[in-house]
């Protein structure tokens, strides 16, 4: 199939899917990875469509390409974090071994944790701070530090998170989509959160309704393979979803 033909026929398969990913071009086109790879490249420049990890998704999809700073995010509709947070904290059991991914819903937890026999493992340093100062077990994850969402990532932080399996996990996004899943913009912090995530055996993604059908570039989980707690859940597309809670 000619390139050309064969990229045309990409953009009508995201159309209808909204999101594929390398391997299932590979086999639908019976072309070689790195052709797909090429291909994908050349439409994202176009603006046809946009990478991801793993894959592609639609232009049509509200597509994520920029990060704030903490400051401004933990002011961002801070009355449906805080109602999400109050609900995560109470999730938490005795001697639970936790996993806190950094963000600003997920520090939102700290002022409502009271178990303080559980231990709390986190790659974010403010959390970690106000866990200890809380009187809590903590453990700090190392690595490398980023500066702009305050968390430590790399392949040091992998390492050392693949030490561990947690009896329960709470996790950031940018964005939630069940094509795409959870998404982030970073390729270093999507990686721990995605060992991460591999190694609680209970897993709560937290999101505001606002963040429903917003795509990052990089994909860290599936839709379907943790719970998701809400403050509304969009209506189109997403009811009856069993995996979703509203707080």
């Amino acid at each position: 199939m000619l390139t050309e033909k064969r990229q045309d026929e990409i953009v009508k398969l995201l159309r209808e899917k909204e999101s594929v990913t390398v391997q299932e071009l590979k086999e639908f086109f019976q072309a070689s990875e790195s052709t797909i790879r090429r291909d994908l490249t050349t439409l994202h420049n176009k603006g046809k469509l946009v990478k991801v990890f793993g894959g592609a998704v639609s232009a049509e999809n509200g597509v994520i390409t920029t990060e704030d700073v903490v400051a401004l995010r933990e002011e961002r509709n801070r009355d449906e974090k805080l109602s999400i947070a109050r609900y995560a904290a109470a999730l938490i059991g005795e001697r639970d071994f936790v996993y806190l991914d950094a963000g600003t819903t997920t520090g939102y937890m700290i002022d409502f944790i009271t178990q303080d026999s559980a231990t709390y493992v986190t790659n974010a340093v403010s959390h970690a701070q106000r866990l200890a100062k809380k009187g809590f077990q903590v453990i700090l994850i190392g690595g490398e530090l980023k500066a702009m969402t305050e968390a430590v990532v790399g392949s040091e932080a992998v390492a050392n998170v693949e030490k561990y399996h947690f009896s329960i996990g709470f996790f950031g996004t940018n964005g939630i989509s069940r094509t795409a899943g959870f998404t982030t913009l970073d390729i270093k912090e999507a990686a721990v959160k995605r060992c991460a995530m591999e190694h609680s055996l209970r897993r709560y993604v937290l999101g505001d309704g606002k963040k429903f059908d917003q795509i990052a570039p990089v994909s860290f989980g599936n839709f379907y393979d943790s719970t998701i707690l809400t403050d509304k859940i969009p209506q189109e597309g997403y009811a009856g979803c069993v995996n979703l809670i509203e707080v």
